[in-house]
């Protein structure tokens, strides 16, 4: 690296860092989640704006992989942190409500998002139309489960039954659309598709070696007290070596899952999912916080800056608007209309079941990284890709606003997020005649 170029890259990571951290602030202040200004700021830095010329001055093209790699260390980190807070005993006491909820905001979105891949395919898709119909499919149906418990914690909701269900019902929907989206790398296929044979085996190795190992790796770890007189307390703590061993298996995992011909977002978020979920509560925030801190700071806003760099809305015509019009009531009436249907189905009240649906249509950070992942694999162009990222700001923003609006209609968060089921209707028993001729 040259000194023209080491003062580049400290440039661009200084305007990474302030675009990141203004447009983060900017956002809260109007009640959005940050990532809604830190995406943005990824857009706003691109090709869209002056032609790129501020790209190309902050951001000049011998920097570029150097911010890319960054932005994939960024991306690792994010997505063993939504492994590891995939809880599924979240499921306890609403396994029927969320299981409906989850797989109809799936299959609802999948299916229109296939049909309208169908219309899109001869100019967008790139590779294979399978791939491209599935991927479309899969994009349109996940929603953000990190964003969505910011978005609960930000409203009140978080320790709500309605919040409860949300939740429940996002961490499945993120095993499915990542799944679908696995079934996407299959079908696009590549040099190395022989080696994905491999994964029932490397999954194996994951579940009955690797997550025994680290469950011995983190018992028992406690100190002594703080201070003389507090009797009985214990506070348990990651000590460097353990972080280091995690670092060191999560990237192997990464090298594994890339080596098969896969995604390396797959190994880092199995491996946060294989993750000991025994160990004290305590132990996994220390975890997920000490990675979460860099990642949030500096990695993530580097990994929006580069697929902001892929964004160019400034050529977008007539035929574009229109495709953006579509893909926009495709993901929100698909998205909204298979939750709404998934609670109603379990007898949830409508205000209720609406605000389930505004909450599992947030995408957020996470259809960023699949949408990456699909032009990384070349299934689909820059141009679908910039319209899909327009409609992951659009939905993600339309969250706070849509609860907003319905608890001022119904009462506030608290009459939204605690509600009961309506009861069954009792049948009456059929009248029995006595022995004496009477009923």
């Amino acid at each position: 690296m040259t000194p023209e170029q080491l003062q580049s890259f400290f440039l661009g990571l200084a305007a990474i860092l302030a675009l990141s951290r203004l447009l983060g602030a900017a956002a809260r202040r109007i009640g959005q989640p940050p990532v809604v200004g830190e995406l943005l700021a990824g857009v706003l830095v691109g090709p869209t704006l002056f032609g790129g010329a501020l790209a190309g001055h902050l951001f000049p093209t011998d920097i570029r992989p150097m911010l890319g790699a960054l932005a994939d260390l960024g991306l690792v980190l994010f997505m063993f942190v939504v492994g590891y807070e995939l809880d599924l005993t979240r499921l306890r006491g609403r396994e029927r409500v969320a299981v409906s909820v989850s797989l109809c905001s799936v299959l609802v979105p999948l299916t229109l998002g296939g049909l309208l891949a169908l219309y899109l395919a001869e100019r967008h898709a790139t590779g294979s139309r399978a791939a491209f119909v599935l991927f479309l499919g899969a994009a349109m149906a996940v929603t953000a489960f990190p964003v969505l418990a910011r978005i609960l914690a930000d409203s009140g909701l978080g320790r709500t039954r309605i919040g409860g269900i949300a939740l429940a019902a996002a961490a499945l929907d993120d095993i499915l659309a990542w799944s679908l989206l696995a079934v996407v790398v299959t079908v696009a296929g590549g040099d190395g598709q022989w080696r994905l044979l491999l994964a029932p085996a490397y999954l194996a190795v994951m579940l009955l070696a690797v997550r025994p190992c680290l469950r011995r790796l983190f018992e028992g770890r406690r100190t002594a007290p703080p201070r003389a007189g507090w009797e009985g307390w214990a506070r348990e703590h990651v000590t460097a070596d353990q972080l280091i061993v995690v670092l060191g298996g999560l990237l192997l995992s990464c090298l594994a899952t890339a080596w098969m011909g896969a995604h390396f977002v797959f190994g880092a978020f199995l491996f946060g999912a294989v993750m000991p979920r025994d160990t004290s509560r305590r132990l996994r925030h220390q975890i997920t916080d000490r990675l979460e801190y860099v990642t949030r700071l500096l990695l993530l806003p580097s990994f929006f800056v580069i697929a902001g760099l892929q964004v160019d809305l400034s050529r977008l015509g007539a035929r574009g608007l229109g495709e953006l019009g579509l893909i926009l009531l495709t993901a929100i009436t698909a998205k909204f209309a298979g939750a709404y249907a998934g609670a109603r189905l379990n007898r949830v009240p409508h205000a209720q079941s609406g605000v389930l649906a505004a909450l599992m249509n947030t995408r957020g950070l996470t259809e960023l990284v699949i949408l990456t992942v699909g032009l990384q694999l070349n299934v689909i162009d820059r141009d679908l890709y910039a319209l899909m990222v327009v409609m992951a700001l659009a939905t993600t923003a339309m969250t706070g606003p849509l609860l907003s609006l319905l608890g001022r209609r119904h009462g506030g968060p608290a009459a939204l997020g605690d509600f009961t089921f309506p009861a069954e209707p009792v049948e009456s028993a059929p009248l029995t005649r006595t022995p004496s001729g009477k009923s």
